[in-house]
């Protein structure tokens, strides 16, 4: 843990062979990680920017696109975890994630079958699955939970989203009949992105949709009390200059919970962020919030809608750009 009195966890959202053999083992070492999780698009940028990657390659030029892909993310994943293995075994998390296929998003029974082939191939009790929460990700996610796997839930931007989740954990542990570690990640920061350039221009105060919208998930993940389950606060990385750089890690401090960010976003807030408790936000400063963007003509909903669907398509472009260049 971060902060151990809050069950407090920073994990790196970042992949790559050569940060794995070097800082990562700093930041675990000096106790500011404890965690790691990956996406498509991270490992898009890993594997075609990084040289570290080109003997590994070399030597699968028979295998199809996916099957290198595969290959190259679990070699990573294997490393990783086995980094992390200590803390796994001190109960200190010790978790990373890796997503399944996304175009895979819509087909419950596909999702199924690749998240325990990559689980079983990966061979680590310390590997999250990560799944979209799409109508056929809830059923895939009561799957995985029940045989005992961890399962990441991934791309959440609404409370009827998290509570699926919840309820697919919930009924998924009960078949595995003891404790199944799971994560329901919330995006954050692109909630802002979408939303605070028309803010500004009507008077409202910006960088507090995400943070809002955020704090309102948590607490019903928490009332939900799914043994295992957590929430994970994911896109926190700072794209306006006029924030520091880890405000939406200090922003959203709370209890039995986990920021997964960019490693200079940690770095930002280990060395000067406030390290205070920061949830939960009364109800009445976010229905407030809500109404002032309601009498502008925002439809929150309609807005975080959108932005699942592009959160999906941005994962898949990302996969299929892998796909093209192997």
């Amino acid at each position: 843990m971060y902060i151990e009195d809050l069950k407090f966890s920073l994990w790196a959202d970042f992949i790559e062979r050569d940060y794995l053999d070097n800082e990562f083992k700093e930041l675990i070492d000096k106790k500011i990680v404890n965690g790691a999780t990956s996406n498509p698009a991270i490992f898009k940028n890993a594997i075609l920017n990084s040289d570290a990657y080109l003997t590994q390659l070399a030597s699968l030029q028979d295998l199809s696109p996916k099957e290198k892909y595969e290959a190259v993310a679990i070699y990573d994943i294997q490393k990783a975890a086995d980094i992390l293995f200590p803390l796994y075994e001190a109960g200190d998390d010790g978790y990373v994630s890796i997503e399944v296929d996304p175009s895979l998003c819509d087909d419950a029974d596909a999702t199924i079958v690749e998240g325990k082939r990559l689980f079983t191939q990966i061979q680590r009790p310390n590997v999250m699955i990560k799944v979209p929460a799409t109508e056929a990700g809830y059923i895939a996610m009561e799957a995985l939970t029940a045989e005992g796997i961890p399962v990441n839930a991934t791309l959440i931007f609404k409370k009827e989203q998290a509570l699926l989740c919840a309820e697919a954990f919930q009924k998924g542990v009960a078949k595995h009949g003891k404790k199944v570690d799971t994560v329901i990640s919330i995006f954050v920061s692109r909630v802002d992105r979408a939303l605070d350039k028309y803010l500004a221009e009507n008077g409202i105060a910006t960088a507090l949709t995400g943070i809002y919208n955020t704090a309102e998930i948590y607490m019903a993940i928490e009332e939900m009390q799914v043994q295992g389950c957590r929430a994970l606060f994911a896109s926190t990385g700072v794209k306006d200059d006029s924030l520091p750089a880890h405000y939406y890690i200090e922003k959203l401090l709370a209890y039995n919970t986990v920021n997964t960010a960019p490693v200079d976003t940690i770095k930002a807030f280990d060395a000067d962020g406030i390290k205070e408790k920061a949830l939960p936000i009364p109800q009445e400063t976010i229905d407030k919030h809500k109404e002032e963007l309601s009498a502008i003509g925002i439809d929150l909903d309609e807005v975080l809608d959108k932005l699942i669907v592009d959160g999906l398509e941005a994962f898949k472009e990302a996969f299929q750009e892998i796909m093209d260049a192997l």
